[in-house]
């Protein structure tokens, strides 16, 4: 059983299909019998959507995100999947660093100076001269700070618990979390969205940051104290922002980001799910349940991840 309003069920069908010519795929909506359903792929399913399908054995996410999962109390008790696509890391990648790059190389600065047809000469700093902290060390954090190491910036990143990854200086733990982002010439907020993160960069957390940096939010708004940001872009206390992620989405016409020449807006698009790479680790994990195997990539709402 397929359901997303985001997705494309046919991308989907048509991809699985000859990979488990056992398994009849349909929609939500046109599920006969609801106690024939065993699989669900789903992306974030209204309260009480899974009340009738009682003989489920698995739930796939259709995203790497699970944050519209945490917190319910109507999911099924069985194993819960998340993708994990390895072009989803490398879109998500290309993302931070287009992003890093942008303000690395001084570009709103030039298309400023176009707008106003008038010649800008900056010289071009050393990568390594400048800071970029990644918050958050997951499978995208760690990927797309390994790209940005490679791109020979001083890459520090930021994880609840202890990571190790060659060529950048991680620290973690709550105790080190200040100095961190005092250190941050360019912050990527890379965390998943729990209870733990919600809210984490409030006002005081985003004062900690260097005056004139600039911060990239490309995991989930409610991590950023939205108001206490726009403040901080009005100020000048940090200086630009790319803002893929919101509080609420789409972001209202009438929010004052909307308005600030200091910031890029996208439509929560830096990384998203392809039904051709991912299909692959769907139907693997559809066919280690039918096999009584364990799961692959699984995870547990209730922790966040």
């Amino acid at each position: 059983m397929f359901y997303s309003e985001f997705d494309s069920f046919e991308a989907w069908s048509a991809l699985l299909a000859p990979q488990l010519p056992d398994v009849t795929i349909c929609r939500a909506d046109q599920v006969a019998d609801a106690d024939s359903v065993q699989f669900a792929l789903a992306w974030k399913p209204p309260r009480g959507f899974f009340a009738p399908y009682r003989q489920l054995k698995l739930l796939v996410n259709l995203g790497a995100g699970v944050d519209s999962l945490v917190g319910r109390d109507d999911l099924p008790d069985i194993p819960i999947v998340r993708l994990s696509d390895p072009d989803m890391a490398r879109m998500m990648a290309g993302y931070v660093l287009f992003a890093v790059l942008r303000y690395a190389r001084d570009i709103p600065a030039f298309e400023r100076a176009q707008r106003e047809r008038r010649w800008h000469y900056l010289h071009p700093r050393e990568p390594a001269s400048i800071r970029v902290g990644v918050l958050g060390l997951g499978e995208l954090g760690a990927y797309a700070a390994r790209e940005l190491a490679r791109q020979g910036f001083d890459v520090r990143g930021w994880s609840r618990s202890p990571k190790a990854l060659d060529g950048i200086h991680c620290v973690s733990g709550a105790q080190a979390l200040d100095a961190f982002l005092a250190s941050s010439d360019i912050l990527v907020v890379m965390l998943p969205l729990t209870p733990q993160t919600h809210g984490l960069l409030d006002a005081q957390r985003l004062a900690r940051l260097p005056p004139g940096c600039a911060l990239i939010n490309v995991s989930r708004g409610a991590i950023v104290d939205q108001p206490a940001l726009t403040a901080a872009l009005q100020s000048g206390q940090i200086a630009h922002a790319t803002l893929d992620v919101f509080d609420r989405e789409p972001l209202p016409p009438d929010d004052a980001l909307w308005g600030m020449e200091n910031v890029l807006i996208t439509p929560h698009l830096a990384s998203v799910a392809i039904p051709a790479s991912a299909a692959r680790q769907v139907a693997d994990n559809i066919q280690r349940v039918m096999r009584g195997e364990p799961v692959l990539n699984q995870v547990f709402p209730a922790r966040g991840y």
